[in-house]
């Protein structure tokens, strides 16, 4: 496995693990003994980013995590995250954001329980808490470095005003914000910030919420409880105008003998060499389809051709619903 580095010395596998999925989002969990086993195979394979957060399940995927990597605890990187206003007793998960200090800490020490580890390797702001200063949140989680129980500080679908008055605190080593064929927004601001500041990137929903594999149509059901079935993107019609974006990636793929998936992957590592993708799977046969984008070289004709057939098609639907919309690059 290539590995690729993030801000200024955080070492890890060029395509990490989103691990979401095996808990909430895309409908019923995941039998977690599978899951278990799927995450140890992939380290087993050369991922050591493993990417989770309180808010998954709520606390359920970080439990699960926690299980998996207890052999291996010292050989991988544990990202995670806060900032949603969850009640760390019940896991009740209210409207809106908490970023409050006393919050955080609370919440790192709750995190660390259930990893079962010491320390959190790369700890992210979920999402920007707009009634907590970013220099008051970036000093607490400077403060929590220094006591040993986080090694770097992340922000998560911040806005770029943002991440340079957090990173005047407290070093960013990385952003996690969405990035794919299906949404290049990044590319105008965002992109540009982290290259000038040294801050590493990692996109998720690098497949587009599984769209760009090509196994999503007009005509697919998603299980009422699927987060897809709230997402504008994700509409019949929507789907029906955005399947000539596969179509597209689908006839490069055919001729490098690969498949959409690690096309669309390819396309993202080629984009910069410090951005670390975190596609989520449940299936062992996704994972090895989705690390075999590593090795997959794309030469720069290749990546004019993608970009010159891709540019031609305007993708419909937002890529949240309106609430979670307001909610990102603050």
């Amino acid at each position: 496995m290539k590995t690729r580095t993030l801000g200024e010395g955080l070492t890890v596998s060029a395509l990490g693990l989103g691990c979401m999925g095996m808990s909430s989002a895309y409908g019923p969990a995941p039998d977690a003994q599978e899951m278990i086993k799927l995450i140890r195979t992939a380290h087993e394979q050369g991922v050591t980013l493993f990417d989770t957060a309180e808010a998954y399940g709520p606390f359920a995927n970080e439990i699960l995590l926690g299980s998996a990597l207890a052999p291996i605890r010292d050989k991988v990187v544990i990202a995670t995250k806060f900032g949603f206003d969850i009640d760390l007793e019940t896991g009740e998960r209210r409207a809106g954001t908490n970023s409050r200090p006393e919050h955080i800490k609370a919440v790192v020490e709750a995190s660390l329980k259930r990893l079962r580890t010491d320390r959190i390797d790369l700890l992210y702001q979920h999402r920007v808490d707009p009634a907590v200063p970013i220099e008051e949140v970036a000093g607490t989680v400077q403060q929590l470095i220094a006591e040993g129980k986080v090694g770097h500080f992340g922000l998560s679908e911040a806005g770029v005003q943002t991440i340079r008055r957090a990173h005047a605190v407290q070093k960013v080593t990385a952003v996690q914000s969405e990035y794919s064929l299906f949404w290049r927004e990044p590319e105008h601001e965002l992109l540009p910030l982290l290259e000038e500041l040294h801050i590493g990137f990692m996109p998720f929903s690098p497949l587009g919420a599984g769209f760009l594999t090509g196994k999503i149509d007009e005509n697919t059901t998603f299980d009422p409880t699927d987060f897809r079935n709230c997402v504008p993107r994700f509409t019949p019609e929507a789907r029906r105008a955005n399947a000539a974006l596969v179509v597209a990636i689908k006839r490069i793929a055919d001729r490098k003998g690969a498949t959409p998936a690690q096309i669309a992957l390819a396309w993202l590592l080629a984009q910069k060499n410090w951005i670390v993708p975190i596609p989520g799977t449940t299936k062992q046969h996704r994972l090895e389809e989705n690390l075999g984008a590593v090795d997959l070289e794309l030469t720069q004709d290749d990546l004019q051709e993608i970009n010159s057939e891709t540019s031609k098609i305007q993708v419909q639907g937002e890529r949240l619903p309106e609430a979670a919309m307001k909610m990102v690059g603050r």
